[in-house]
């Protein structure tokens, strides 16, 4: 795993990315800490162009973001020039919208139009991403929801977004998900689960449970290019819990302390 290919979600820092002086703030502490790349999600109101300003005063690259799935499928030029000034490729939905959610049909139907949006952002040259929560791995006719959607997808077009906490977190198992999606998962998500007061919280990655080294051969055999570094809640200071998983990561690959 190469330590310029980890990468921060800004979602974990949503409470600091309301404004553009928010935002400009919180990717120079994130710079600090030594990602050089981004996730741009959960963002409050700023021009693209100053966005990318900010990141590029930084020296921090977008290598992805989350963008709303109606946004893609209505404002698609729109969302494909945003996409082009940020001078990034990977634009993934946060989460399968709800009235998809009822039953394998619905995610038959949204593996099909979803597809559909897909294709017309590889023409443009962007890569169409889907992360996953535990609620996907809910069995519909004995098929779990989560196959429906990769099955009935365009694989030339429909990746992956697989989400390490939550496929734990659905009864999965996060490496085995990992290695189904080879050659079908540019973008993987790294949280870490552990136990407190008897409950499943998120943790820093190599803080929790989750078998590391299994994932992490898992993303390299499967291709994966970019380790994004995600935590919906912090049991700490989101900054201090991004340090933790960024400086364990380097551990893990041979290049930390």
């Amino acid at each position: 795993m190469d330590v310029s290919k980890i990468a921060a979600q800004l979602y974990t820092l949503r409470d600091f990315t309301k404004t553009p002086g928010d935002i400009a703030a919180t990717l120079k502490k994130v710079r600090q800490i030594g990602y050089e790349a981004v996730q741009l999600s959960a963002l409050g109101p700023i021009d693209v162009r100053e966005l990318k300003g900010i990141l590029d005063g930084e020296g921090l690259i977008a290598c992805a973001t989350h963008t709303d799935y109606y946004r893609m499928r209505d404002e698609t030029q729109s969302v494909i020039d945003e996409h082009n000034v940020l001078e990034c490729r990977y634009a993934a939905i946060g989460g399968l919208p709800q009235e998809y959610r009822g039953d394998g049909e619905g995610y038959r139907r949204f593996a099909k139009e979803a597809s559909e949006v897909a294709r017309k952002l590889k023409e443009a040259g962007l890569v169409f991403g889907c992360h996953n929560h535990s609620f996907e791995l809910a069995k519909f006719e004995g098929k779990i929801a989560l196959e429906v959607l990769f099955e009935e997808s365009d694989p030339q077009v429909f990746t992956a977004e697989i989400d390490t906490y939550w496929i734990q977190h659905g009864g999965g198992d996060p490496a085995e998900w990992i290695r189904r999606m080879k050659g079908r998962i540019p973008v993987v998500h790294l949280k870490d689960m552990g136990i407190s007061d008897g409950r499943q919280v998120m943790a820093e990655v190599g803080e929790g449970n989750l078998n590391w080294d299994a994932i992490l051969e898992a993303c390299k055999s499967s291709g994966v290019l970019w380790y994004i570094v995600e935590q919906d809640i912090c049991q700490r200071d989101p900054f201090e819990s991004l340090a933790i998983s960024f400086n364990n990561l380097k551990k893990m690959s041979g290049t930390g302390e």
